[in-house]
């Protein structure tokens, strides 16, 4: 069985970052880093580009520190029974920087991991098993199929890009215009490409990222939904509220309460 210990979605270090485990961390760490860093795994110094994962044997010499501030993770410590050899059967790489072209995906599904182990139920652990086995699978499988898009579609490496910006700065003004300037492509063109290649138009992917990291904010902060808003790129509450109960059905304040209550 696979156990998850704890995790963090979307940790934003104001101050940057030392991480120093000359030891490893006693069991497998995974990192998503969606800011500069540089990192020593075995005495083996590299420079880590945005959006790159990282799974850490348990015993694995490493030390990782920001390249820029604010530095902004995902993450999540793992155990897993020995003798399960389910990561070397599937072929999942450890120890090795791994470049992540939909490093959303990888956020939306540690935010599912964090909302799970909140729950208390006989089933949890079964659950988070399911789910981390789940993951490691999937991302080996998202990885031939983004190599696919990549050689068979030119667009698709900087649209992806893009999108990993929206999501890892949901704070930021943006416009489809200015979006659609930045790549050099007309509007229309823009718009068309970005969905056949993600299945969403670029603004609902804008309102999502938003949203997403307002629901984390409500559930795991005691930042007023004031707060909330403007950190997440709203220029007044009422529009985030409005925008909030349309999408998710009901108010941030009633989500906040519902999410203190589960947990609590």
């Amino acid at each position: 069985m696979i156990r998850l210990i704890n995790c963090g979605y979307h940790y934003v270090h104001e101050e940057g970052i030392v991480i120093n485990r000359p030891k490893g961390a006693g069991n497998y760490a995974f990192v998503l880093f969606k800011s500069l860093a540089d990192v020593v795994i075995d005495g083996t110094p590299t420079a880590v580009a945005k959006n790159t994962c990282i799974l850490l044997g348990p015993h694995t010499s490493h030390q990782y520190k920001d390249r820029e501030k604010p530095f902004v993770n995902d993450w999540f410590h793992c155990e897993i029974d020995a003798p399960e050899p389910f990561l070397e059967e599937i072929g999942f790489p450890l120890d090795t920087p791994v470049h992540i072209e939909d490093a959303n995906w990888v956020s939306r599904c540690i935010l599912e991991l964090q909302s799970t182990l909140s729950q208390n139920s006989r089933l949890q652990p079964r659950i988070i098993d399911c789910e981390l086995r789940a993951f490691f699978m999937k991302l080996l499988s998202l990885r031939e199929k983004w190599a696919s898009l990549a050689s068979s579609n030119r667009h698709y490496p900087h649209l992806s890009r893009l999108r990993n910006e929206l999501y890892n700065a949901p704070y930021q003004a943006v416009s489809v215009e200015l979006l659609a300037a930045r790549l050099n492509m007309s509007k229309s063109y823009f718009q068309h490409m970005y969905k056949q290649l993600f299945g969403c138009s670029v603004v609902s992917d804008i309102i999502n990222a938003r949203l997403e990291y307002a629901k984390y904010l409500l559930a795991h902060s005691k930042l007023s939904v004031s707060a909330i808003s403007g950190m997440c790129g709203y220029e007044n509450d009422t529009h985030f509220m409005r925008q909030f109960k349309k999408f998710v059905g009901t108010t941030p304040s009633r989500y906040k309460l519902m999410k203190q209550q589960l947990e609590g």
